[in-house]
């Protein structure tokens, strides 16, 4: 059935309207960012095909590949890969302000990241009740010192009044194993920070793997560092 033909609820930005988007399919949500479809290819089927990429590639699919999709095309594809980014640059609405316990908690903020291909640093803020402030993608590209700049690290974080942040950055060979410059960076970081009265809390590596890896953990098992979760004064 064509989405001329459809009942007029059934479409997908009326029922987007009716009931709210988290009532859609992937499919009508695709439909409801595009609108229209062409002669040959309605929007609805054009919305299953685009959704069968998203759910194969995800944050790695390009704007080629949906814009291959009959009815589609190169101005389509940037709205659908403009959307999928600005919904995982914000956190659900249950895991607004949720506290940070454990360097576990802060992973369903950023496992978007896991599958980057290329490497990306991100800063989480924190409250001095370890509250979520804000998250933020600092830098993508090569993780070092002179990449990673505290400038750009605590911005945010003095913007926010924060009293602490967490550092994650992910390794897209799956070894989560904390280079010589990954350590260099967090000892850099964790200076800049105890000047401003900012504290890294943590710095985490993730990948497409399960698990992660606590670089100030690991400093603290050696005796070298410490990682402490206990509420910023």
């Amino acid at each position: 059935m064509s989405l001329k033909n459809t009942a007029e609820i059934d479409r997908p930005r009326e029922k987007l309207i009716a009931n709210g988007p988290q009532n859609l399919t992937l499919a009508e949500l695709v439909a409801a960012i595009i609108g229209r479809g062409t002669a040959g290819n309605d929007a609805l089927k054009i919305g299953k095909m685009v959704s069968d990429i998203l759910m194969e590639n995800s944050y790695n699919t390009t704007v080629k590949e949906i814009a291959s999709v009959d009815g589609m095309g190169p101005a389509k594809a940037c709205q659908i890969l403009a959307a999928l980014e600005l919904a995982r640059r914000f956190p659900p609405p249950d895991r607004k302000h949720a506290v940070i316990k454990r360097a576990e908690d802060i992973l369903p903020f950023v496992s978007q990241y896991r599958y980057d291909k290329q490497e990306n640093v991100v800063a989480a803020t924190l409250s001095g009740a370890h509250e979520i402030l804000n998250i933020r993608l600092v830098t993508r590209g090569l993780v070092n010192e002179s990449h990673v700049h505290p400038r750009e690290v605590f911005a945010g974080a003095v913007t926010d009044r924060a009293a602490a942040i967490i550092l994650i950055h992910n390794h897209p060979s799956g070894n989560l194993a904390p280079s010589r410059q990954d350590i260099l960076v967090t000892e850099k970081i964790q200076a800049a920070g105890t000047i401003l009265g900012i504290k890294l809390l943590d710095h985490i590596i993730i990948g497409p793997c399960d698990g992660f890896q606590s670089i100030l953990e690991e400093e603290e098992e050696s005796g070298e560092n410490d990682a402490d979760y206990q509420h910023a004064q």
